[in-house]
């Protein structure tokens, strides 16, 4: 009896020491700064360089990535807290933030016109944007391609209740485009550069003259409001990133490309219509983006009407 109560004993001290040292081990942990990027762009730069995680490090944060296809998912996944830090383009943050998501900008890439278009294959007999007009026209939904779609066809004099929207990610707009199912493609670089290099696409309307395509920067509310030095250290390695890919852009293809599976000539004409400069939100930005969230909800395609400048981070906050 007397070795059952030694065993018993020895038991509850050994789990003793194994929950101790997992509190310990837990407390002795990094923080972690959870960031979500798409296969192209500064963060995906930012990721390959690695030059943000001893940065953090110093501040006791560790760094996770997490790979999207598109901007609406990666903002869904801020949304539930699955990340904290990320980008799209103009579009998603709208739909996300008439969804109720915790969503703060806190800054923006100057815009890149030349860096999204609406396309139709080489021999279509499609020659302008009014020819939309009773067409299928594939695109991904709250992209921000949506946005250049709906203002493209308003400067043609096209209704957007006169074409169809087909709804699809990039790969199987791809697919479609190229099978014929449908009659253009509103897309964005580098899938706009591979998709003319590829086919032969052609470009019926960029967004030269019609939207900026802007590249905005989020992080959760609650995520800012916990560590504002941290979001800012962030942008801050993003900004030396992207000084050194305006400078080389030669040097950036290289490196991207084979993490995207495109050729490096391909990358290099995506690269050459971005913009380069990374900035604090500023109130002239706030009302460009109060545009795209007014004529979506003209549209009914967002619930209801929303105020950007509810959720934008000014300089010095």
């Amino acid at each position: 009896m007397r070795r059952i109560i030694q065993r018993v004993i020895a038991a509850i001290v050994l789990s003793l020491g194994i929950v101790a040292a997992a509190v310990g081990t837990s407390y002795g942990q990094d923080k972690v700064v959870r960031i979500g990027y798409q296969k192209y762009g500064r963060l995906v730069l930012l990721k390959s360089k690695g030059t943000l995680e001893p940065k953090l490090a110093a501040e006791g944060y560790k760094v996770v990535w997490t790979e999207f296809p598109s901007g609406p998912p990666l903002l869904e996944a801020l949304n539930v807290g699955a990340i904290d830090f990320g980008n799209t383009g103009e579009a998603p943050p709208i739909f996300a933030q008439a969804a109720g998501a915790p969503i703060q900008y806190v800054a923006y890439e100057l815009p890149a016109p030349k860096g999204e278009a609406i396309l139709v294959p080489k021999d279509s007999l499609l020659k302008s944007v009014a020819d939309l007009r009773g067409k299928k026209v594939a695109l991904n939904k709250g992209s921000n391609v949506h946005y250049l779609l709906v203002k493209a066809l308003e400067k043609a004099g096209v209704k957007y209740s006169e074409i169809e929207p087909v709804f699809l990610a990039p790969a199987d707009a791809r697919a479609a485009f190229e099978r014929g199912s449908v009659d253009a493609w509103v897309i964005w670089d580098p899938f706009q550069s591979a998709a003319e290099a590829a086919t032969g696409a052609r470009t019926l309307a960029d967004g030269a003259g019609i939207v900026a395509n802007y590249q905005f920067y989020f992080s959760s509310k609650k995520f800012i409001e916990a560590n504002p030095k941290i979001v800012d250290a962030v942008l801050a390695e993003l900004s030396a990133v992207d000084d050194w890919a305006k400078g080389d852009i030669h040097a950036v293809a290289e490196q991207l490309a084979p993490s995207i599976g495109l050729s490096v000539p391909v990358v290099e004409v995506a690269l050459k219509r971005q913009s380069y400069g990374i900035k604090p939100i500023t109130e002239s930005v706030i009302a460009d983006q109060q545009q795209v969230a007014d004529a979506f909800f003209a549209l009914n395609l967002i619930p209801k009407a929303i105020k950007i400048s509810d959720v934008a981070r000014r300089p010095g906050t």
